[in-house]
């Protein structure tokens, strides 16, 4: 085990874009923190064309990758989910024994970071887990959230709320460290973008007024989550709304998503919900998007409308309103006023669209945090005691 004053490996594990762009600035305070060998293991929907083949944006990024772990197939399907759990947890643990890692870092509740966590405990390895006693409905989210928190041997809470949480779970109040959400990190670094930059960046020779659409699948039907899909995009059309489209994640239902994308958005002569071929220029899908583009076309939005965590954590930091969409996103806190909720379905969905419209978001204090995460999960990292007493773990209850 690693001693007090010596130099740690510490292991950042990503599965998906929307992660590693939360994880960035945690990455880079950690190449910055003395005692600390940081490493990156990159799995999940990284690794699939699919879904825009991520890895090569984290490359961009100069970061140095030192193991690349395939997991899923792009299967639709939860038995796929399952088993892509055992080619996971199979080859980050043959991956941190080469790298002879002392502590991985997983963030959330998707299906990489509880293989990772797994891994990493059989092998009688230390887990840091951010964003551990949140509350979201999600499909298998909050199971698996929770799960890795009794796994975790330190824990990065965002809010308070979710710190009591962690210490209701069991966990030790002196391995419980509150230290905001990593996702505002890099919001408040980068400005509000030009007219110009984004009539470059989105090709739209008018810049109209827009939304940003992020929604994925919540474990239902591919036929049920491309029904509300299309809905959601009429409404935003009918609100009078351009719009800048991603890609769902990779949870079952996702290809009835991307295909209701694009049936509206694309290049089809059919009319599709209330979206009409002549609405279809108004549309800019982006299967994935780096963390800089998003944050620049988010903080130049009207809106920002489906089930993203954006939504419901980043979006008032942003100044952008969020209308959040069915119960994806339920028991998680909102970050501000500006968060709408609504039901599936045109109707509702355009009330709160309009309603959004009528806000003005001013950028302000946050419920989850400051900016500064990255910089207060290093510093914990590198000062952590990491002796065989840590590793063993016993409920407080």
């Amino acid at each position: 085990m690693t001693r007090r004053g010596s130099v740690r490996r510490v292991c950042v594990v990503t599965g998906s874009r929307a992660e590693y762009g939360l994880l960035r600035t945690v990455l880079r305070a950690l190449r910055r923190q003395r005692g600390v060998q940081p490493q990156l293991l990159v799995t999940g929907t990284h690794l699939l064309r699919k879904f825009g083949h991520t890895i090569d944006e984290i490359r961009a990024d100069g970061f140095r990758i030192d193991a690349a772990v395939r997991m899923q197939t792009g299967a639709d399907d939860a038995i796929a989910d399952a088993e892509a759990v055992g080619r996971g947890v199979t080859g980050i643990a043959r991956a941190i024994k080469q790298l002879r890692t002392d502590m991985i870092v997983v963030l959330g509740d998707r299906i990489e970071a509880f293989a990772a966590a797994s891994a990493a405990v059989c092998a009688r390895r230390f887990v840091a887990h951010l964003h551990g006693g949140d509350r979201a409905v999600g499909d298998v989210d909050d199971s698996l959230r929770h799960a890795i928190s009794k796994l975790a041997h330190v824990h990065f809470a965002a809010t308070e709320d979710a710190a009591r949480r962690l210490r209701r779970m069991g966990e030790l109040a002196s391995r419980v460290f509150c230290v905001g959400a990593p996702g505002l990190d890099e919001i408040r670094a980068i400005r509000r973008p030009s007219k110009a930059w984004l009539r470059g960046r989105l090709g739209w020779p008018d810049l109209p007024e827009y939304a940003v659409v992020a929604q994925h699948p919540c474990g239902r039907s591919p036929a049920t989550e491309a029904r509300d899909m299309v809905a959601t995009l009429s409404a935003v059309a009918r609100a009078g709304l351009a719009g800048v489209v991603t890609y769902p994640n990779s949870d079952p239902g996702h290809s009835g998503i991307i295909e209701a994308i694009n049936r509206v958005c694309g290049a089809s002569s059919r009319r599709c919900g209330g979206v009409s071929k002549a609405d279809r220029g108004r549309w800019r899908v982006q299967p994935s998007m780096g963390r800089d583009d998003f944050i620049r076309i988010l903080k130049g939005a009207r809106v920002i409308v489906g089930n993203s965590s954006s939504g419901i954590i980043e979006s008032a930091t942003a100044g952008v309103p969020a209308v959040n969409i069915g119960p994806r996103q339920k028991g998680r806190l909102r970050c501000g006023r500006g968060v709408i909720d609504a039901g599936y379905g045109e109707t509702p969905v355009l009330a709160a669209v309009r309603r959004a419209l009528r806000l003005r978001v001013e950028p302000d204090n946050n419920i989850y945090g400051d900016g500064r995460t990255g910089q207060r999960i290093a510093q914990i990292l590198g000062r952590l005691d990491l002796s065989e007493a840590f590793r063993q773990k016993l409920n407080r209850y």
